[in-house]
């Protein structure tokens, strides 16, 4: 238990210190490449034993507020939340990503999700994460789509067991903060430990 409430209180700090900053991640730069076997292209340092994981959602579009330029590289919102996670607390990463790629044009995308929300699609995965099994910790993040989740996270919770495991939420929004989604996740989730995460405003990102 105290294993927990130290991560959470960690993962409080530092993305309020995210959100007070500007643009720049702790370091002013993104976390170096290694080898971890997982989809991300910034996985996370060798000395994470497996038990810390990061996995995000985020579809940066064609609208300046969804997106953060690091580098000359443009990240989403809630991708730019998991980089400075994974940096800072040590974890693997993994990001969702469709099978059927989404549009980058910002209308076509809002479009899409209320589609999607309005049909309860459960859109596929493009990858699986390796070894789920052996992690404990699990940093769940999203965007806020029309006050919830994109269709693609209930997807993720209907194909992975969480019993046993603690699951901190992030996200990114434009004003309605988590809505429903702590409840929805505790719902899908009832044998995992659902802490109550760390919400931030495109605005301040």
């Amino acid at each position: 238990m105290k294993k927990i409430i130290s991560l959470f209180m960690m993962l409080a700090m530092v993305l309020s210190f995210a959100a007070c900053s500007t643009n720049e991640p702790p370091s002013a730069t993104l976390p170096e490449k290694s080898n971890t076997p997982t989809n991300e292209s910034t996985p996370a340092p060798s000395d994470t034993n497996g038990k810390n994981l990061v996995v995000y959602f985020s579809m940066p579009d064609n609208v300046d507020d969804s997106t953060v330029v690091i580098n000359g590289e443009t990240l989403g919102n809630t991708q730019y939340m998991a980089y400075v996670i994974q940096e800072t607390v040590s974890t693997d990463i993994f990001r969702i990503e469709p099978e059927t790629p989404y549009p980058t044009d910002h209308d076509e995308l809002v479009d899409l999700a209320s589609e999607e929300q309005s049909d309860n699609a459960r859109p596929a995965i493009k990858d699986t994460i390796e070894n789920f099994d052996t992690y404990e910790n699990i940093f769940v993040g999203y965007p806020n789509w029309w006050g919830d989740m994109p269709m693609i996270l209930y997807s993720f919770f209907d194909e992975y067991d969480f019993s046993g495991k603690t699951i901190i939420p992030f996200n990114t929004h434009g004003g309605s903060g988590f809505s429903g989604t702590i409840s929805t996740i505790k719902e899908l989730e009832p044998n995992a430990e659902v802490l109550d995460g760390k919400s931030i405003s495109r605005n301040d990102i």
